[in-house]
């Protein structure tokens, strides 16, 4: 493979102090035994993968499980070691997942001076009984707490997490863990509509009557609340889920190597610059390398994803291989063909989450070398006489009613749906 090879970067951690009932996300409690020796392994297949071919990572996320559960000098020489594999340049937005039980301004102040210039708090609410009810193990109060001592520590983009659409949770108590949160003037939140996955435990309380399920119609009147809020405190809605906020002035982060020194980072008009760059590599389709236990990566017409057992990902790595291409890596489970005709339904589908940029035509015929218009002509006028869908002079995108029937709009696009 010739050439630098330009992806976002990916880095799991599938470690916990404890399991939420509601996760099904690749993530366990009680391995705290295994976590230096799976950094080590981390850190072999980020050489593995090296040797292979030359690459740069445009962004670096790094995500779980709850990455702040390892000891801050396990996840700084992570990010050496990802720094030293794949040449991430000085200004790169380097995000580090964290819960809010487990990090203090001295544990942030270390993610600062490794190069991580973006926090993302996994708060999920403001009340205490729906955090017990989420399993989590923080409080409020060290919600606040945490996103205080990330000030102190330096950071100038921090993100919360909140879910909403709990079992039996009332529109007010939502709006007041939206006010707590906005108090704070995060620079970036994700508002997620919590979603009962098979096998979890709190799909196994609903199932048996112990908690009411939820009531989608109140869950769309909460987002459509949350839009309003958002918006008149000064947020641009760019994702479905997602929202950032606003700024005049050129935003000017801390370089990677974390030793005061600053970058310009320019962006596009409209575009705030604390949109999550990473995120917007995956809505975009675009390629990216998933590193660690049930990673998936996707780049060169392959989607592959490595094995889910965090003990086998580190035996296997252990034992090194002999494969050529990055999904030969010892460690992937399987591989996936990408054809043309799931690309472009797929570039669809994820592009359509961006709210106002949509699916760009011009960027969508210069990867084709074919124009959505035609392509897709006869959904495209089906969902625009839906009321789902609009065209616009250069892209395509949701209305404000697709927003909330984006499933109904997404599925059009792919093959055989």
């Amino acid at each position: 493979m010739n050439g630098v090879l330009s992806v976002g970067l990916y880095i799991h951690i599938p470690f916990c102090e404890r399991k939420c009932p509601y996760c099904d996300f690749n993530s366990y409690a009680g391995l705290d035994a295994l976590h230096a020796t799976y950094v080590e392994a981390l850190i072999a297949e980020m050489a593995w993968l090296a040797k292979r071919a030359a690459w740069q990572a445009t962004t670096v996320f790094v995500g779980g499980g709850t990455p702040t559960v390892l000891p801050v000098s396990l996840l700084t020489r992570v990010l050496e070691a990802a720094r030293a594999a794949f040449g991430i340049p000085p200004g790169a937005e380097v995000t580090v997942e964290a819960n809010p039980g487990t990090v203090n301004e001295a544990y942030l102040a270390g993610l600062q001076a490794v190069g991580v210039n973006r926090l993302s708090l996994g708060a999920q609410s403001f009340h205490d009984d729906e955090l017990h009810l989420l399993g989590r193990i923080h409080t409020a109060a060290e919600i606040e707490a945490a996103f205080r001592a990330a000030r102190r520590a330096g950071f100038q983009n921090v993100g919360l997490d909140l879910i909403y659409g709990l079992p039996g949770q009332a529109v007010g108590r939502w709006c007041a863990t939206l006010r707590r949160a906005l108090s704070l003037s995060p620079e970036h939140l994700s508002l997620y509509s919590l979603t009962i996955e098979d096998g979890t435990p709190l799909a196994e309380w609903i199932a048996r009557g112990d908690l009411l399920s939820p009531d989608d119609d109140l869950a769309a009147d909460m987002y459509e609340l949350a839009e309003e809020m958002m918006e008149g405190a000064g947020y641009v809605h760019y994702e479905i889920s997602n929202w950032a906020r606003k700024t005049s002035c050129e935003f000017r982060v801390s370089s990677f190597e974390g030793r005061g020194a600053s970058w310009e980072r320019r962006h596009a008009p409209g575009e705030s610059p604390f949109f999550c760059q990473h995120n917007l590599t995956y809505w975009r389709n675009e390629a990216y390398v998933g590193l660690g236990a049930g990673a998936h990566s996707s780049w060169g017409g392959r989607r592959w994803h490595n094995l889910l057992s965090p003990q086998g990902y580190v035996a296997r790595m252990t034992a090194q291989g002999n494969g050529e291409a990055p999904w030969d890596s010892p460690v992937v489970a399987g591989v996936e063909a990408i054809g043309e005709a799931l690309a472009m339904g797929e570039t669809m589908m994820l592009g359509l989450r961006l709210l106002e940029e949509g699916v760009p035509l011009a960027r969508f015929a210069a990867r084709f070398g074919r124009s959505v218009l035609n392509v897709y002509r006869d959904e495209l006028a089906a969902l625009q006489a839906e009321g789902l869908l609009e065209r616009r002079p250069s892209r395509v995108r949701l209305t404000r009613r697709g927003r909330l029937l984006g499933n109904q709009v997404f599925g059009r696009f792919l093959p055989d749906a």
